[in-house]
Parts: C-alpha cells; sequence; structure tokens
C-alpha cells in the first residue's frame, strides 16, 4: 500500500475523528498522503487488509497499546536545539536575569517531543542560573518520542544550533560504538523530566506550578476551540508574573486567558 486511493475517504474522515478526539489534532484532507504512509506497517504488524478494518480494531478500545502507537505516529513532530532563539535570548536577558532566588526556577516545555528543547533550556539555565536550583519539566502526548528524550542521546548531525561552548561544556561526543552521536551530560539529564500529557485534559495539579512555560510550535495542528482549551488547561499551571511562550508561526489571536503580550509570542501571566 503506497497510495492515498488504498484509504477511502470515508476511512480517512474516521481517522480525522479519532485523533481529534484524541489529541485535538485537526488532520487536514492534505494530510491523508502522511497518514497512508505512516500507518500501512500497523495494517501488516496487525494482519489487516483495509484502513477500515484498522479503525473498527483500534474503536473497539480493545486495543489501547495499538492506540497509543498510531497516536506517536500521527503526532511525532520535527523539533531542534536552540529552535526560534530569541526566545532563549528573551529568556537570558529579561526573565533569568531578574530572578530573585528562592525556590526553584521552573520551566515546562509542553511539547517536548524528542527533549531537545526541555534540553537547550537545561543548557541555558545551568549556564546563567549557576548557583540556583532549577527544574526542567518536559511533556508529550507520544510516549515514543518520551522514550527518546529521557535518554538524551541524538546523531551528532542534530548539535547544528547548539553553541560550540555549550556543545564542549554539556555534551559528551560518542566513541568507538557510539561514534556519531552525543548525549547530554549527566549533570543537566538530572535536572529534566518528562511525563505523557494531553494537553487537551484538565492538566494534573501534582506537576506543580512553573515560572515559565513554552507550548510552541503545537498550536498549528489545533482548531480555535482546542487552541483555546489548551491554553486554558495550562493557566493553572503557571505562576502569575509567569512568562508563556508560543512558535513563531502561532497567535493567541481570539482566545481569553489571563495574559499579557510583552512580545510577539512571548507572554506574562496578569
Amino acid at each position: 500500500m503506497s497510495a492515498t486511493t488504498d484509504i477511502s475517504d470515508e476511512e480517512f474522515a474516521l481517522f480525522q475523528r479519532l485523533i481529534y478526539k484524541i489529541a485535538g489534532i485537526s488532520l487536514s484532507d492534505v494530510k491523508k498522503v502522511l497518514l497512508v504512509g505512516r500507518l500501512t506497517r500497523r495494517l501488516k504488524a496487525n494482519n489487516l487488509d483495509t484502513f477500515g478494518q484498522y479503525y473498527r480494531m483500534l474503536a473497539t478500545g480493545n486495543y489501547p497499546e495499538e492506540l497509543q502507537i498510531m497516536v506517536d505516529l500521527l503526532t511525532t513532530n520535527e523539533t531542534y536545539f536552540f529552535r526560534e532563539p530569541k526566545h532563549f535570548d528573551y529568556l537570558r536577558d529579561h526573565i533569568l536575569s531578574n530572578y530573585q532566588g528562592g525556590n526553584p526556577f521552573r520551566i515546562w516545555s509542553a511539547a517536548s517531543s524528542t527533549g531537545e528543547e526541555a534540553y537547550t533550556l537545561s543548557m541555558v539555565l545551568a549556564e546563567y542560573l549557576p548557583s540556583n536550583p532549577w527544574e526542567i519539566f518536559g511533556s508529550d502526548i507520544s510516549t515514543r518520542v518520551l522514550e527518546k528524550a529521557r535518554r538524551g542521546h541524538y546523531p551528532l548531525l542534530r548539535h547544528e544550533g547548539i553553541p560550540p561552548a555549550f556543545l564542549n561544556k554539556y555534551c559528551l561526543k560518542g566513541v568507538r560504538a557510539q561514534e556519531g552521536t552525543f548525549l547530554i551530560s549527566a549533570k543537566l539529564r538530572e535536572r529534566v523530566s518528562f511525563a505523557q500529557v494531553n494537553l487537551t485534559l484538565p492538566v494534573d495539579s501534582t506537576i506543580g506550578e512553573f515560572d515559565v512555560i513554552f507550548l510552541r510550535n503545537v498550536m498549528i495542528y489545533f482548531d480555535q476551540e482546542t487552541k483555546a482549551k489548551v491554553v486554558n488547561n495550562l493557566m493553572p499551571r503557571l505562576k502569575p508574573g509567569g512568562h508563556l511562550f508560543i512558535g513563531h508561526s502561532e497567535t493567541l489571536s481570539g482566545i481569553a486567558a489571563p495574559l499579557q503580550s510583552v512580545r510577539p509570542t512571548i507572554y506574562r501571566k496578569t
């Protein structure tokens, strides 16, 4: 199976509704090729002939592990270190520089994917809050990417964007069997934790409150109703005066939330 004709419009519509219900993602019609490409091997793995059969299998509710695999395959997004670097400049120059100390400074990377954003934040905090306690929490709906994030182990080609001084200080270059890779240093990894969170659902209060939340490059997949739901689900977890960062191609226009714009794509909770 390789052509989009292997899935009917009716079958594709079923998957569109399913991923929207689970993850709030609006899968446009042009993503049919992507869905076929990513899910075809799951049909083969389950000895199924059609996408209709695969959908009916998932819809029974008897295969939660397979449902999670489907979500993982359809929600994985590309990320990289120090993406949209002006955000990290603002964090350093306007937030960390005014931090008064006391409680651990906490940042939530709310759509952390394979962990590059969370570890970028850890490098910034290690560098500019060297004598203060801090914590990074990363979350994603995909368990598969979270497993990669916890390892903190990346192909060497992924280091682009990391300043050379940070690369030397916070990353270990692989040798022998690990040649061609690098590992985030243990002193950073031990201060970064990851867990599965579905942002379209109320957020468990046990994760605590945060000084900063990065919610970048995920709302582009949501419709307006879901965007509003996600932002308001996060608000109880953001401290008063805390900052929310969104992606440069995103906007909070039309969303009622206790936030004041301080820069394009950067907001402060009132």
